[in-house]
């Protein structure tokens, strides 16, 4: 599934992509992505949050398995110490961020279409923030 980002995409404006995970919903702009937790997602201190393009610094990611969760990260310069520590507490501070969005197995379709459609978004602004 192609994704279209570019700024002419259709006469009306630019086209937003919605993605839903677990427990979290994004909506994919051009130049940002917009998190919304429903209630039960708000419980781990994650909050719903507008993350600019140009901010992020790097790209994580963990595709979901039949046993473990995964996750996709758009992770700005307030997460720069979480990405040097390699430990099950910065792996709980993954999960808790905001930036964060959790994807299940029966959500792994979702999980590649928007990690696909992030990477293609930062690629047209020249930006190479994946690792």
């Amino acid at each position: 599934m192609e994704h279209n980002l570019s700024k002419g995409a259709a006469a009306s404006g630019p086209v937003a992509l919605v993605f839903k995970g677990y427990v979290a919903t994004v909506t994919l702009h051009a130049d940002r992505a917009e998190i919304e937790r429903r209630l039960i997602g708000k419980v781990s201190g994650a909050r719903g949050c507008v993350i600019y393009l140009a901010d992020v610094v790097k790209v994580r990611a963990k595709p979901p398995t039949r046993l473990v969760n995964g996750f996709v990260q758009l992770a700005t310069v307030q997460d720069r110490g979480q990405l040097r520590i390699a430990t099950a507490e910065a792996q709980k501070a993954v999960a808790n961020n905001s930036r964060t969005v959790i994807f299940t197995w029966n959500q792994r379709e979702t999980y590649t279409a928007y990690l696909r459609a992030v990477t293609t978004a930062l690629q047209a602004q020249g930006r190479d923030v994946f690792g």
